[in-house]
Order: structure tokens, then C-alpha cells, then sequence
């Protein structure tokens, strides 16, 4: 009797070609990353909510009213230049690092879901720092630090505006793990490198793949860094075009500066406060008025 139907090499090639076809199909939706734009907005813990609220409400806007001071009931502003500063209560016992967290701008949330699966890199689906009614991707980075990215929504600001978050540090113990991460997945690259001494890297500057923003490796902290120094470490930075005008704005307000402005080892006039609890927050002007030391940068500098 003759026999009929396909032959055991013939199903074999079947089966190879819908596995080629459905991974193709794979290939193509994570062929490539989505762009990272820049920070979305950054959540700060404190002890001190109210207090916080205050400090932060009168430093993002020097030149106007401080919507944040008097009778806003909400955690969260959205600040001149679009992005959001979130304040959170701290736990009983307060974190070593006071910066909760840093949120990013996509520009295709689906794509970016896609590409952490195709990646291996774990992450939750979630509403976010803000408890707003946004879905955010978020991530654990190898040391802890939570980052959250989501879609560019109409209104989003990817450009700058007045007193906008240009970069945040936190401190990090193993480089060579968080640029598995943020250099190898995420497409972050140094935009600068520097240390205190000469040959000496304690900063490393990782600016987003398709923005001017970033985030700073603050390198060499001891293990039994007291509180002042993490606060330092664990911080944010906010353009201005001129620094020395916004300390004058701010001492016109009644504000009692900690020190003067410097021009840093970056090259860049910058100024030094802190919020009730010691975090450092970085006013920063845009580009260098002075060669830096230790390394040239490698991308382009925000603008205001």
C-alpha cells in the first residue's frame, strides 16, 4: 500500500520556518532601542515634608511666585522646564540615599517594554513615583537605585525651560556593573569624567543616548560615609543660565547661602545648597566658561 503525507524531514523544514518567521518578527520589534530623551522628573525623600516642600518650592522658581509654599495639598510639582519634583515621606528609618528615584522620558514606552524583555533586564509595571494615572516601566539597577521610564505625553517638555533637572548622582560602588546596565542596554554614554585630584576619576558623568541629560557616578565613598556626605553624593543639579544672579535672587529672598559660587573642576559656575535633610541640590550653569579638568566632554551640552 502506497503510503501518503508529509515525510518527517519535510515537517522538520515546516517547523524551521515558522520558527524563523516568528523570530524575525521578534528581531524586528526589538531591533532597536527607543530613544531615552531626557529626565522626566526626580522624587526626593525627606523627614520633613512640609519643610521640604518649602525649600523646593522657592528655589524652582526664583524669579516668580512659589506655587509650592502655601496651600498646595500634592507631594509633587511640575516645574518650570516640565519635569516633576516629587517629595515622599521617609521611612521610620531613613534610606542612605535621599534621592528615591529618577524618571525618564521614552519616546515609545511599548518599544522600551519590548527591549528590557529582549534584554533580560526585570522590571514592574507600575503607576509610578507620582501615583498619577501614567503606567511607568520600572527598574532596579544593579546597586538599588529605582529608575522609571515612560512615553512622552503630549505637554512633555523635552526641551528646557527655566531651572530644568539636567543631571542627578548617586553614589555607586561597582562601575563595571551599573555600565552593563546603563551603557551596554540603556545606550548611556560619558559625556565627562573627572575626580578631585588630577588622574583621579571620583565623577563619571553618563549622559542619555538621545538628550542632554544625565546621570553622575559618584565614585570612592567610603563604606561608613556619615549623612552629610551621602547627602552630598546623592544629589540633583538644575540649570541656570547664571549662577551668580540666581544666588543674588536667592539671597534677596532671605535665603542664607551654605558657601559662594565656584567654578567646578568640570568647568562649569555651579552652587551648592541643601535641602532640610542634607541632600545637595546643584545649581549648575549650562556649559563651561573654562577648560575641565581631567577629560574633555564627549556630547552636547544642554542649553537653556
Amino acid at each position: 500500500m502506497r503510503r501518503t503525507g508529509i515525510g518527517v524531514g519535510a515537517i522538520g523544514v515546516v517547523v524551521a520556518a515558522v520558527v524563523l518567521v516568528v523570530m524575525a518578527g521578534w528581531a524586528r520589534e526589538t531591533a532597536g532601542r527607543p530613544k531615552i530623551l531626557g529626565i522626566a522628573g526626580v522624587e526626593i525623600v525627606s523627614s520633613n515634608v512640609a519643610a521640604a516642600k518649602l525649600f523646593y518650592g522657592r528655589l524652582v522658581e526664583l524669579d516668580g511666585a512659589c506655587n509650592w509654599c502655601e496651600n498646595n495639598p500634592y507631594n509633587a510639582v511640575e516645574i518650570p522646564s516640565g519635569q516633576v519634583l516629587g517629595v515622599s515621606p521617609s521611612p521610620r528609618k531613613p534610606p542612605k540615599s535621599m534621592l528615591a528615584s529618577i524618571s525618564f522620558i521614552v519616546d515609545n514606552q511599548k518599544a522600551m517594554k519590548r527591549w528590557l524583555i529582549a534584554n533580560h533586564v526585570r522590571f514592574k509595571e507600575t503607576s509610578g513615583p507620582l501615583r498619577d494615572r501614567d503606567t511607568y516601566l520600572s527598574v532596579i539597577d544593579p546597586e538599588g537605585h529605582e529608575l522609571y521610564f515612560h512615553g512622552a505625553r503630549h505637554g512633555d517638555k523635552t526641551d528646557y525651560g527655566h531651572l530644568p533637572v539636567i543631571h542627578a548622582g548617586f553614589v555607586v560602588k561597582d562601575r563595571e556593573a551599573m555600565d552593563k546596565l546603563y551603557k551596554d542596554v540603556l545606550g548611556f554614554h560619558v559625556y565627562w569624567h573627572g575626580g578631585m585630584k588630577d588622574g583621579q576619576t571620583d565623577w563619571v558623568d553618563m549622559q542619555v543616548p538621545d538628550g542632554t541629560d544625565w546621570i553622575e557616578y559618584m565614585l570612592n565613598v567610603p563604606e561608613n560615609a556619615d549623612k552629610r556626605t551621602l547627602g552630598v553624593m546623592n544629589h540633583i543639579a538644575l540649570g541656570v543660565r547664571d549662577v551668580r544672579a540666581a544666588a543674588k535672587e536667592l539671597e534677596a529672598k532671605g535665603v542664607e547661602l551654605p558657601e559662594a559660587p565656584k567654578i567646578g573642576r568640570d568647568g562649569k559656575w555651579q552652587l551648592n545648597l541643601y535641602d532640610p535633610d542634607e541632600t545637595r541640590v546643584e545649581l549648575m550653569e549650562f556649559t563651561p566658561v573654562e577648560k575641565p579638568c581631567c577629560a574633555e566632554y564627549t556630547g552636547p551640552h544642554p542649553k537653556p
